[in-house]
């Protein structure tokens, strides 16, 4: 029998800075402790979360370098520490795990609690399953768990062809809601294709003094996007703010009767299982921009950096 490794190849970055940083290392394989497992990564997804990480050179939790990068993960089931039940070696699975502290999936193997992953959807590969467990959990817990969006609300998605709002218009509409989205004209045509009902280009148009009355807005662009987004919501009803909300926006909530909350993303094996009914019922899907192998990961970071891809950015790990 072959020899278990003990390395592996992974990307690190010693410092804050540009995608230059960012080294192949080879360095210690981890070991699954208590109830984690240990994950051969066969993709890692690549989110703006990662490239602002490596420019500041902290991660949210204060982590500061040197560290690995990446969140989104699908992979095989290497092996299981003590106390796992969900999973055994062989298992193909796909995970956001241990955000917002760092998970290190640029690499070929990385560790974490066995209910931060879920079992891979059939039908998805690991580059198409990789690309969706951050954004879409994001998604999933601003529409289901925090907006609670149920059938007939009327609900608008800012930045609607973005990685969170393409998926998010999905799982509203799953929901059996009214979809208002704002993107660019050139966007209008795919967001329709994701079932979105009404689209506000936000170039020519002033989402504010069109919209009224609306249950749920789903807000991730900041600057005057929360107030002008209070003006469309009905007494009642709830703005989800993906960036954190100055106290100002939230006085003016509570005037209006409106809930205003700040939502950042957590593992979460039921949503993810949720996601996966709904990508094996044909009602949700992703977008691939690029897909680029391990080592070239400071070139996946420089085309999302330019803002112009439509889609997710995927490395691909081993063979």
């Amino acid at each position: 029998m072959a020899a278990t490794p003990t390395r592996m190849h992974a990307i690190r970055q010693e410092t804050a800075g540009g995608p230059e940083v960012l080294q192949l290392v080879e360095t210690d394989r981890p070991v699954p402790g208590p109830t984690e497992i240990l994950v051969r990564v066969r993709a890692a997804g690549v989110n703006p979360a990662d490239w602002k990480t490596r420019a500041r050179g902290y991660y949210y939790s204060g982590q500061v370098p040197p560290f690995g990068l990446g969140f989104d993960v699908s992979g095989v089931v290497e092996a299981v520490g003590d106390g796992v039940t969900l999973y055994a070696p062989g298992d193909e699975v796909y995970g956001m795990p241990r955000f917002p502290h760092p998970a290190g999936a640029y690499a070929e193997y990385v560790t974490a609690p066995s209910r931060h992953f879920a079992p891979k959807p059939r039908g998805l590969d690991h580059v198409q399953a990789a690309a969706l467990p951050l954004a879409a959990l994001t998604a999933w817990q601003a529409v289901v768990d925090t907006a609670r969006v149920t059938e007939g609300q009327r609900v608008l998605i800012h930045a609607a062809a973005g990685g969170v709002g393409h998926l998010a218009v999905q799982i509203a509409k799953a929901r059996g809601a009214y979809v208002i989205g704002t993107a660019s004209a050139a966007k209008h045509d795919f967001l329709r294709s994701l079932g979105a009902d009404e689209l506000i280009d936000y170039r020519e148009q002033d989402f504010a003094e069109e919209l009224e009355d609306l249950d749920v807005v789903v807000e991730s662009i900041s600057g005057d996007y929360p107030a002008r987004s209070l003006r469309t919501l009905r007494p009642g009803g709830t703005l989800v703010s993906l960036l954190p909300l100055q106290e100002p926006i939230m006085a003016e909530a509570r005037e209006r009767g409106i809930r205003a909350v700040r939502m950042m993303v957590e593992p979460d094996l039921a949503g993810l299982q949720g996601i996966s009914e709904l990508v094996e019922s044909g009602r949700l899907r992703t977008e691939i921009a690029a897909v680029l192998p391990l080592a070239e990961a400071a070139k996946a970071h420089e085309l999302g950096e330019t803002g112009r891809t439509s889609g997710k950015i995927v490395l691909t790990v081993g063979d």
